[in-house]
């Protein structure tokens, strides 16, 4: 044992006002005589140094091998944690001793402790009275997890020690509950370390309690200490986050001069310049990385081990889990997302994104182990990326909050950094506004889950969510964050394989985010100079000011409370509208042209359906031929709904009284059925023999949560007259669900509705269809009414609001 730092090494005054002085020699030095310590050198100091004066004090009490005594360390001083001020927590046990020489020895080990000011925590217990307290209070038990020998009698602490981990083993099953209830009041209390102004380094969620927790889930042998990350991870994984809270932690005592666990702004550069971070922006995001490194570990931790607690009675009989397909080599098991068992990540680099949307849309958590092996054996995307990869990046960025927990898996693991290494820049950036409560990296998924809600308000969604995640790529530079953001949007959609003009468009929402919002607030929306020079900004796009109105609003709404309010959203209204009005509108969809190959087919008759392979790994084209009968859209829809075939994007037309449909298809999981099983259901379908309605009722059950009937969006429908009397264009903008397509055409049939035309796109989560409709005599506002009702009865409407609950306080606006 070595105490560094004291001038007298070999022995320490026994007296505990001389081991007051001793530490404050340690959190004084700075001379040649007695160089200041580092953080972890100071801890590992103070340790020694208590250790050295409760033996020499045991000693001199007669607290030997064979007293039937022992001092047993427990909190700080038990873990080798000694903070320059945290609380002396001590356990004196005897065993067959005289109770008034128990109580000489206790008075004489704690009066001058207390003398000497120094803070204590003591009891003095059996070993049976030790483990009766363990097995009644939660708290005691966890303290006692980690207890330590220090003086006396070694195996009447190893007794203690050995026992309260063979009951925290055995008596877990009822206890955990408990134990995820008091970590939940603690992060209520406490606050997220990682989004925090003044974080509670301690209780905080993300904190060096959570770490403890971990450590107890292990010893209960229901987890790792460490579970989810290795040292690769940014950061370096939990063993470096676990030292720089510590170290920040003790430098905060140090520098208070008292026992403090929140760190407060005015200490923030002064503990980040004696760590060599930096300031106190440096600071925050040390800790931010730190925090949520600990917090994506502690979920999955709680998570394997509720999933590994032992099972009794009735509950040993039943079934394992199901392995329910969610998409192409991905499955729900044990209410996690893994990996199918035919899954071959060293092959498929698309099955990352495919895992993540899985989970974002189901709400399931990603397994660890599923985490960890895409992470050894997933090789990098190509580029540009397939149009599957880009699909299922879409799906995970419109699914809402969802999204936020499936980015942050993937991030604190390292994905998210593999497919977007540009996000480096942001990750953990703390806000210099301070009406910010995010990191910037956390703004724009937030940013992502407001613009889903909102995504039915425009052509473009998928435009719309790409913006949202990269529209502050670009901060954590020198220069201005809308010029660096425009240029890395314009490498990073070329990355994911857009359309040049899609690339485009991203790179003009980056760059012009701040438009609307800056030029409402500051200029008159009302003078026509204002608005010509935000025509003018935007190359008279409407499409573009559809985004950049909407991504105000989401970029507002993720900011911080009171960001967006009446005042500000009728300013950019008004600015919008008039922009609009000088943009004079967007062009309407327009059919595709018949291939003239299919109009040969359509003039020899009957029925034919084929089914070749599509431009990409897993998408197919089905092109559907067949007399126009009333319904056969919805027939047609409806099979491929039910032989697992989600359609991308479809072309229908026709050429007299013959249907030409084409569908643009992907299975949810394995291989398309053969053509000719699709000709003869499609047959059956139209003759009457099979009851589709029914049909897509069973499968969209038995997808289960991956289909919730609820959807975070608005759905938007828009009627549009056409220079032909009685046809109409109607829009309709809503998220997915199976057979939609098959759901709206029957709707459209049932209301005695010609389809002339229609063009359907799914991007991600959301479709955007177009139909031309024939209403011939009878359109009038009424029938327009009722045909709406009905189609918005079959597309997915927004869950009802419950009450709102009391989300973690995230402490003041200022950042350290």
């Amino acid at each position: 044992m070595v105490v560094v730092g004291l001038q007298a090494r070999d022995e320490l005054p026994g007296g505990a006002k001389d081991l007051v002085r001793a530490r404050d020699q340690l959190l004084d030095g700075g001379d040649s005589r007695n160089p200041r310590l580092d953080a972890e050198s100071l801890r590992q100091a103070l340790v020694d140094l208590h250790d050295l004066w409760l033996t020499g004090k045991g000693a001199e009490l007669g607290i030997t091998a064979d007293s039937g005594l022992a001092v047993v360390a427990v909190g700080g001083l038990g873990r080798r944690e000694m903070l320059p001020y945290s609380d002396l927590d001590l356990v004196l046990l005897h065993d067959d001793v005289d109770p008034q020489r128990v109580a000489e020895v206790a008075d004489q080990l704690w009066y001058p402790l207390w003398d000497a000011h120094i803070k204590l925590d003591h009891s003095v217990r059996t070993v049976p009275q030790a483990l009766r307290v363990a097995s009644d209070d939660l708290t005691a038990a966890l303290g006692m997890l980690e207890a330590r020998h220090i003086v006396g009698d070694e195996e009447l602490s190893n007794l203690l020690i050995g026992g309260v981990r063979r009951e925290w083993r055995t008596g877990i099953r009822s206890r955990f509950g408990e134990l995820v209830e008091q970590a939940h009041a603690r992060w209520r209390r406490g606050g997220e370390i990682a989004h925090r102004a003044e974080p509670d380094l301690k209780n905080g969620r993300g904190g060096l309690r959570d770490i403890q927790l971990l450590d107890a889930l292990a010893i209960a042998q229901l987890t790792d200490a460490m579970p989810g990350l290795g040292p690769d991870v940014p950061g370096g994984g939990m063993k470096q986050a676990h030292r720089r809270l510590l170290d920040v932690r003790t430098e905060l005592h140090r520098v208070a001069r008292r026992p403090r666990e929140q760190l407060r702004a005015q200490d923030a550069d002064e503990i980040g310049a004696a760590l060599r971070i930096g300031d106190r922006f440096d600071l925050a995001r040390t800790l931010s990385d730190a925090a949520r490194t600990v917090g994506y570990s502690v979920d999955v931790g709680l998570r394997t081990a509720g999933n590994a607690l032992p099972r009794r009675g009735l509950a040993r009989l039943r079934r394992m889990p199901v392995r329910r397909p969610l998409d192409e080599g991905v499955v729900e098991h044990a209410g996690e997302v893994v990996l199918a068992r035919d899954a071959r990540p060293q092959k498929d680099p698309g099955l990352i994104l495919r895992v993540a949307a899985a989970s974002a849309q189901t709400g399931l958590p990603m397994a660890a182990t599923t985490l960890n092996r895409l992470s050894e054996d997933a090789p990098e995307l190509r580029e540009p990326w397939p149009r599957e990869a880009l699909n299922d990046l879409l799906i995970l960025l419109g699914t809402g909050r969802g999204t936020v927990d499936a980015i942050e898996a993937l991030d604190r693991t390292g994905l998210w950094g593999r497919m977007f290494p540009e996000w480096g820049a942001v990750r953990d950036l703390p806000p210099r506004n301070p009406t910010h409560i995010w990191t910037v990296d956390r703004h724009l998924v937030e940013t992502v889950a407001y613009a889903g809600v909102l995504s039915t308000r425009v052509a473009r969604p998928d435009l719309l969510l790409l913006g949202a995640l990269l529209h502050d790529i670009g901060k954590g530079r020198v220069e201005d964050h809308s010029v660096v953001g425009a240029e890395l949007a314009t490498q990073i959609g070329r990355r994911l394989g857009l359309w040049p003009s899609d690339v485009r468009a991203v790179s003009a929402i980056v760059r012009h985010h701040l438009l609307l919002p800056d030029t409402a607030t500051r200029r008159d929306v009302a003078d026509p100079d204002t608005v010509r020079m935000v025509v003018d900004a935007l190359d008279g796009d409407p499409q573009l000011l559809d985004l950049l109105h909407t991504l105000a609003e989401a970029d507002s709404l993720a900011t911080g409370p009171g960001v967006w309010g009446d005042w500000k959203a009728s300013l950019i209204g008004e600015l919008a509208r008039r922009c609009r009005l000088a943009m004079a509108g967007e062009p309407l969809p327009q059919p595709d042209p018949i291939d003239a190959e299919l109009l040969a087919r359509a003039e020899a008759g009957g029925v034919h359906v084929d089914l070749v392979p599509g431009d990409g790994r897993y998408t197919h084209v089905v092109t559907v031929i067949a007399p126009d009968t009333p319904g056969l859209l919805s027939d047609a829809a409806g099979v491929l709904a039910m032989h697992s075939l989600r359609v991308l994007s479809a072309s229908l037309g026709g050429s007299g009284e013959v249907a030409i449909d084409r569908f643009v298809v992907t299975p949810m999981f394995g291989d398309p059925p053969d053509a000719g099983l699709l000709r003869q259901e499609l047959i059956r379908a139209v003759q009457g023999e099979l009851d589709l309605a029914k049909a897509l009722v069973k499968k969209e059950r038995d997808a289960g949560a991956r289909t919730s009937p609820y959807a975070q969006a608005q759905p938007r429908l828009i009627w549009t007259d056409t220079a032909v009397p009685g046809q109409v264009l109607l829009q309709l903008r809503a998220e997915d669900r199976i057979g939609l397509l098959s759901r709206l055409a029957a709707v459209l049939a049932a209301a005695d509705v010609g389809v002339l035309w229609a063009k359907v796109v799914t991007m991600g989560s959301a479709v955007v269809d177009a139909f031309c409709l024939d209403l011939g005599g009878g359109d009038t506002p009424q029938r327009r009414s009722e045909i709406e009702a009905a189609l918005l009865a079959v597309v997915p409407q927004p869950e009802p609001q419950k009450p709102a609950e009391t989300d973690i306080d995230t402490g003041s606006d200022e950042i350290y």
